[in-house]
């Protein structure tokens, strides 16, 4: 068996972990191998709760469908009272080129799960599409990875564990694009005077 030697290096940090954590931040990023959050912004352990998905993704609220999506959420908001919320795109995401990839027409799914789970973006697709249809394809998947972002920041605003704290001010939200072959990272706070409203079932 082999022993990590890190909890050695930090050993008040991870005596203290072991007890409880506390983070400040909900972390929401792509799955994608060259986007590490904690390596991004230099979290260090216990500073931030992360959950990784297909193009960092957040669905609409509903009880019935999605369910591990909500209780990811609601653990860190609810019982751990995370204070800020940051949702991350990047760059060259393959999650928003099969979103942006999908025919308003399309014949069946190709494939067993991504397709229906990146049509949670499909507002912001045909948001791009129309307003940047003179773009290469490329160019188009760019301001797609950002306003797939505004998409899932209101998205969360339809979860009423998160709007109510929002509303108080005791939770912020905030949308960010890593570009890892520039190396710039652009993060920006949601107008929730701006974002429509949601009927919540």
């Amino acid at each position: 068996m082999v022993v990590s030697s890190i909890s050695r290096k930090k050993p008040s940090l991870y005596n203290a972990l072991a007890k409880s954590q506390n983070p400040k931040f909900l972390v929401f990023a792509c799955s994608d191998s060259r986007v590490s959050p904690s390596h991004i912004l230099n979290f260090q352990p216990g500073e931030a709760f992360e959950i990784r998905n297909i193009a960092n993704m957040v669905p609409l609220f509903d009880k019935t469908q999605h369910s591990g999506a909500g209780a990811a959420m609601e653990y860190p908001i609810t019982k751990l009272n995370v204070e800020n919320i940051l949702v991350i795109g990047h760059s060259r995401c393959g999650g928003i080129k099969a979103l942006m990839s999908i025919e308003d027409d399309a014949a069946p799914n190709k494939s067993v799960f991504i397709e229906n789970w990146v049509k949670i973006g499909t507002s912001a697709k045909n948001k791009i599409k129309e307003e940047f249809k003179d773009l290469s394809f490329e160019e188009q998947c760019t301001h797609c990875e950002k306003e797939a972002v505004n998409v899932t920041l209101g998205n969360l605003l339809s979860y009423p564990f998160v709007r109510e704290r929002v509303e108080k001010g005791k939770l912020a939200l905030r949308g960010a694009h890593y570009d890892f072959v520039d190396g710039t990272f652009e993060l920006w706070e949601l107008d929730v005077k701006t974002t429509p409203a949601f009927a919540f079932s």
